[in-house]
């Protein structure tokens, strides 16, 4: 039972990180695909590590699995932070459409 919950679980993420990415190309400026890819990266990442944490049971790997979780939480917005506030700073600016 714990397999198929894993696979169903896997494949919520990859399928939520593959519709992500393809929608990934309907923004139109750097700030909105930086939001967006943050976004996918961190919710697809969990969800695919939730499905190997119900696949290994709750072991000493899953700790490890949920620990990594954890940091990947805290680390990757304040990378895509970082990024976008380093463009902001060096001047990068939103062209806007003229009407």
């Amino acid at each position: 039972m714990a397999d198929i919950i894993t696979v169903i679980v896997s494949l919520i993420g990859i399928v939520y990180i593959a519709v992500g990415t393809l929608s990934y190309y309907r923004l139109d400026n750097f700030y909105a695909r930086s939001l967006m890819s943050s976004k996918i990266d961190s919710i697809g990442f969990v969800i695919v590590m939730i499905g190997l944490i119900i696949r290994h049971g709750f072991t000493l790997f899953s700790l490890k699995l949920l620990l990594l979780v954890l940091i990947s939480l805290v680390i990757n917005p304040l990378v895509s932070h970082s990024i976008v506030k380093s463009a902001y700073i060096s001047g990068y600016r939103v062209k806007r459409k003229e009407d």
